[in-house]
């Protein structure tokens, strides 16, 4: 990809549009060799590459197998009937096939993880039918729901996409910040169920973009929570149609965002009571295609994350089809974007992808870090770790097992979880593609796809790699299709192990309950911030056992427009106490416990 432009110098990752320009005569000779040179380019990507990726996965693979965790598909016992409005109505308008957001979170400080999915609705020129909105869920206990949405002030229309949860007063309840095209709104959490749209009073009216994912983090270290919004492109009904993307054998169809024009991401600084300032272009993220000075940004994606461990919050920025960006917190309101020297911009070869959704986790030890971006079909799911130099990244999706296995993957929802308990952060990702029709034109891609669940084999004799797990090790619900969009996680039933929901497009979620029974041990702990955000987002918590030491951070932005659960679950495997743990809050302050019950939930406060 040229560093200049907003487009990707080859078109492997997606079909060609069948829009052609008028003819203007014979081909010159530098035309010629241009095409033979881009032919050859594809040709090498895609038997040369395919092979190497193939014979390394195969290396990383052999070895220690997934443990036995069975995965139960509970969305109708757990009362969940909600289903997802797309708005389609034949048009295929690109908004249609890119929502479906979620969230874990405690509304009701009853300590049980409730349960938000963000709805989209029927357009305004559509007629007939029921009027959709959102739909909260109150955890009753033992993995089971009751809709809580009447009554509640979130029952609204809006095309909606995505949701970020915090507490933005510090009055002890979590709000929510919904995203969507042309409007995004932010509910006070009033306590007793009951939320109020706050938006304008907020100072976050106003926004005519097609916004996506969001965060809610303290940028600034001064103990409230800053907001974050990804924003996708500029975009309209007339824009839309005019694109007039077209595939071979179905005609207009989903498709890729490139000839729509990009937007600027947003960054809102908290006031301290609530109200939001527009900082963004004072703190350096509106990045600018060089050529044109238009907004370079697509994104879709977004991970808050301490890159270097200065007690600062960075961003990664996951965009579609253009580069990525990483935000470096210069600590003074400013970030300095470093994204293409960080590694984390490109690809291996140095093209922009699909990007989607995104998260980081400390997969291996405290001293690596891995950013997994999941990516467009055909551009498998990245995996940029950083060892040596916290600020330098490479992809080795290939050498640890999730290349070539993710390949034929389109995926979107992506996170870092331990689901086996043994103190090593596995990963999932929620994939689906945007077009139904697909198969007519890829008959190797369909449109519904099989969630991929990749088992951390570190803890196991395997110096690195991941496998991913089939029917054998996980049981037959999550092998079914879905076409997945968000993911979430939380421990939904109290029993120790993390459950996980994939939302659909157009579609009732998919809930699945972890019933693992390998014996293993497991501390909770839950966060409580005085000086800090009350959320404690943005902590640091290292568990140290008999053997090793444990690396999470509070963060609930994760994926592709969702929100996990605030508690940290941390497998301990066989070991039998916990020998001490260590909060380094945000700020770089640091508070040391002796000591927690294992196999417990535990509330750390401040001090």
């Amino acid at each position: 990809m040229n560093p200049g432009s907003d487009q990707p110098l080859t078109a492997h990752a997606r079909p060609p549009s069948r829009q052609t320009a008028p003819h203007r005569g014979g081909a010159s000779p530098l035309l010629i060799l241009l095409v033979l040179f881009l032919a050859t380019l594809l040709l090498y990507w895609f038997y040369d590459h395919s092979a190497d990726d193939a014979a390394a996965d195969n290396k990383a693979a052999s070895g220690p197998v997934p443990p036995r965790v069975r995965f139960t598909h509970i969305t109708e016992e757990a009362g969940l009937r909600f289903v997802h409005e797309s708005g389609a109505a034949g048009e295929k308008l690109l908004p249609e096939t890119m929502g479906g957001g979620c969230g874990f979170f405690d509304y009701d400080n009853d300590g049980l993880q409730d349960l938000l999915l963000v709805n989209s609705t029927k357009w305004p020129w559509a007629q007939g039918g029921a009027t959709a909105t959102h739909a909260l869920y109150h955890n009753e206990g033992n993995g089971v729901f009751r809709d809580a949405t009447p009554g509640s002030g979130l029952d609204v229309p809006m095309h909606g996409m995505g949701a970020a949860f915090g507490d933005v007063n510090r009055d002890g309840f979590v709000d929510i910040f919904i995203t969507g095209v042309h409007g995004n709104k932010l509910f006070r959490n009033e306590g007793a169920g009951k939320f109020v749209d706050v938006t304008s009073a907020a100072g976050l009216a106003g926004n005519t973009n097609w916004s996506t994912s969001a965060a809610f983090v303290d940028l600034e270290n001064d103990g409230d929570l800053d907001l974050f919004v990804c924003n996708y492109v500029l975009w309209s009904r007339e824009l839309d149609l005019q694109q007039d993307y077209r595939l071979t054998g179905i005609g207009r169809a989903y498709g890729p965002p490139m000839q729509f024009p990009g937007a600027f991401p947003q960054l809102f600084r908290n006031d301290g009571h609530g109200v939001f300032v527009d900082i963004s272009e004072q703190a350096g993220i509106r990045v600018r295609n060089r050529a044109t000075g238009a907004p370079l940004a697509k994104s879709l994606g977004v991970a808050p994350v301490d890159l270097d461990k200065d007690g600062w919050i960075d961003l990664i920025v996951a965009n579609d089809t253009v580069q990525n960006f990483v935000f470096h917190n210069e600590k003074n309101g400013t970030f300095r974007e470093i994204g293409a020297i960080s590694g984390i911009a490109y690809d291996p070869y140095g093209s922009a992808r699909g990007a989607m959704g995104i998260d980081s986790g400390r997969f291996e030890d405290d001293s690596a870090l891995g950013v997994s971006i999941g990516n467009f079909a055909n551009e498998m799911t990245a995996l940029y770790v950083s060892r040596q130099d916290p600020l330098i990244f490479s992809d080795e999706a290939v050498t640890q097992g999730i290349g070539h296995a993710s390949r034929d993957f389109l995926t979107f929802g992506v996170f870092f979880f331990d689901y086996d308990l043994d103190g090593w952060l596995d990963l999932l990702v929620a994939n689906g593609h945007i077009e139904p029709e697909i198969e007519k034109a890829l008959p190797r891609q369909q449109y519904a796809q099989r969630p991929g669940l990749f088992w951390n084999a570190r803890g196991f004799g395997a110096k690195s790699g991941f496998r991913l797990a089939g029917p054998q090790h996980t049981g037959p619900d999550i092998m079914q299709p879905l076409v997945g969009r968000g993911s979430a996680y939380a421990d939904i039933d109290s029993d120790g192990d993390l459950d996980f929901i994939i939302t659909q497009i157009g579609a009732r979620p998919a809930l699945f309950r972890n019933d693992q029974r390998l014996d293993r041990n497991w501390v909770r702990l839950k966060l409580k911030g005085k000086q800090s955000n009350p959320d404690a987002i943005g902590a640091v918590v290292r568990v140290e056992t008999g053997s090793r030491t444990l690396t999470q951070q509070v963060m609930p932005t994760r994926g592709y427009l969702s929100q996990s659960e605030l508690p940290l679950t941390f497998g301990l495997g066989q070991e039998k106490s916990v020998k001490s743990i260590t909060i380094i809050w945000p700020g770089k302050k640091e508070q040391r416990i002796p000591s927690v019950p294992i196999n417990a939930l535990t509330l750390i406060e401040e001090r």
